[in-house]
Parts: structure tokens; sequence; C-alpha cells
């Protein structure tokens, strides 16, 4: 019997050596590419993880990357950034404003000047995570809280950013899909994580989630912030904050005061979710409703 053996060493193999690269004339011949496909391991072979059968464990798969992934760099608290992935930066926004102007079409100069307007929401999202992540720096491992986005670009990209210029890490939380499926360049990298399933990127926004800050944005952000006040109002998941940005915005896209008229909402529905109009004003909310040091 060999005495050097220690004791912590682990009984079951589990080295995917052989599956990546193998070193012996055996484990070669396991991976002849000339041999069925039945002879692959399931785990490694894509053909056979990609069928009907077997979402279920896609789905556990994908629950369960990115949750050891932000374990083993001890993110335990974050705030969720939501907003539309097409604002640009101030700074871009005026450079297409003035090449618009210098070329003097019409069409152009207006939506340049939309996009100067929608840059200050950019901004803005840019400052509140500045705010976080500069305060999470001066606090203890486990009391740092975490900006977490959707990846993209636009609101996502400027939350990620404020973060990045405070020298935080920060979350992204990627999606697959046609367009705008790139992860940003300010997310820490080994904290982008992309997802097939819009439902386990959901559950992942949740998990760690002290607070819900929503931007303006389209379907993207109506979905995902609808479905967190569902989640509160029908007590599935713990209260958190929930600040609307721009106040005249959101009134104007959701009439409120008409679902509690029609019965739809109750009056008490109101005081799951906060307006703010600066990034300060975002920030207290959040640091009155857990009392956080300054």
């Amino acid at each position: 019997m060999d005495a050097k053996t220690s004791l912590h060493e682990r009984s079951l193999a589990e080295e995917l050596a052989p599956v990546d690269a193998p070193t012996t004339a055996r484990e070669a011949a396991i991976s002849d590419p000339m041999l069925p496909d039945a002879y692959r391991l399931a785990f490694a072979d894509p053909e056979f993880m990609a069928r009907r059968e077997v979402r279920g464990i896609r789905f556990q798969l994908e629950l369960l990357k990115p949750d050891l992934g932000q374990e083993a760099h001890g993110i335990q608290h974050t705030v969720v950034v939501y907003g539309s992935a097409r604002f640009v930066d101030a700074e871009t926004a005026q450079q297409r404003l003035a090449a618009a102007q210098a070329n003097g079409d019409a069409d152009q100069i207006r939506v340049a000047e939309r996009d100067v307007r929608n840059a200050v929401r950019y901004e803005n999202a840019r400052a509140f995570a500045r705010l976080v992540a500069e305060h999470s720096q001066r606090q203890p491992q486990d009391r740092r809280i975490y900006i977490c986005t959707g990846g993209g670009p636009g609101i996502m990209e400027a939350a990620n950013r404020g973060a990045f210029e405070a020298g935080a890490d920060n979350v992204g939380l990627n999606i697959l899909l046609p367009h705008e499926q790139q992860g940003n360049r300010y997310i820490t990298p080994e904290l982008c994580f992309k997802f097939h399933y819009f439902a386990l990127r959901k559950m992942h926004f949740m998990m760690r989630a002290k607070a819900l800050v929503a931007f303006p944005g389209g379907f993207g952000t109506m979905d995902e912030l609808f479905e967190v006040l569902t989640l509160v109002q029908t007590t599935k998941v713990k209260p958190v904050p929930i600040i609307l940005f721009d106040t005249q915005f959101w009134q104007q896209l959701f009439n409120f005061d008409l679902l509690i008229a029609e019965g739809m909402i109750s009056p008490e529905d109101r005081k799951l979710f906060h307006f703010v109009d600066t990034p300060e004003a975002a920030w207290q909310i959040i640091k009155d409703f857990y009392q956080l040091p300054h």
C-alpha cells in the first residue's frame, strides 16, 4: 500500500484532461473522431447536450455556472441596473450631433438631438453606479454592494462603466441575441456571463439583488421591471428598493393612478417603488433602506 497518499486526495476521478488532451495511446483511441457519437462522453458531446430532452440539464448548468463564478469572487449583494441598450455617452452624442449638423440632413439632426437628450440618462446611470462603487470600496468584503447589469450597451454599459471607473468589480449577465449580445468592455471579465435562457438570467438578477434601478428603456426594461414588481407584490421575494429613474418618463408612460382607480392594483402597491431624478436621490433611498454608513 502506498503510504504517501494524502488523506485529502479525492477518491473519484474528476479530471477532464482525457477529454481535452489525450495523453496516452488508450486515451487517443477513445477520442478518435472516427468513432461513433455514441462513444463520446455525454457531457463532452455538444450535439447531445443541445437536444430538447436535455433542456432541464442545461437549465441547471446555466443556473450553476454564474452562481459559482460570483461566489468565487465573494459577491453577495448587488444593485441591478436596467435600462435601454440604445443610449450613448454624452461625448459620442455630441459628436453625432455635430456630424448631422454639418451634413444638414433634418432627420439625422432630429435623431442626433434625441441622442443628446438620452445621453443625460446614460451619464446619470454612470454617476449612480460610481456612487455605489465608491461606497462599497470603503466597506469590508461581506458588506460590499456590486453593480450588476444585463451586460450590454446603453444604460447597462453606463452602469458597468461607472463601477469600473471607481475601480470596483462589476457583473454583466449577457444574453445570446441576434443583436446587442456582446458584453460591454467595462464588465469585470471574470464576471461577464452569457445566458441562453431569459428565465435563468432573470433568476440571477434577483438572487443577489438588494435594490433595482430602472432607467428609461424599451420592452426588455419593462419586462424585467414588472416581473420584479410582481415578485415583490406577491411576496415571492422579500421587499427591496425598486427605483424608477426619471419621474416624468415613467409617469407619462404608465398611469399607475388608473390601475388603482380601476381596482387592478391596491393603493398600497404604489409604495412598492420610488421615483427619482438624480443619482444621489436613488442612492439615498438604498442607503436609508439598509441603514448604510456614509
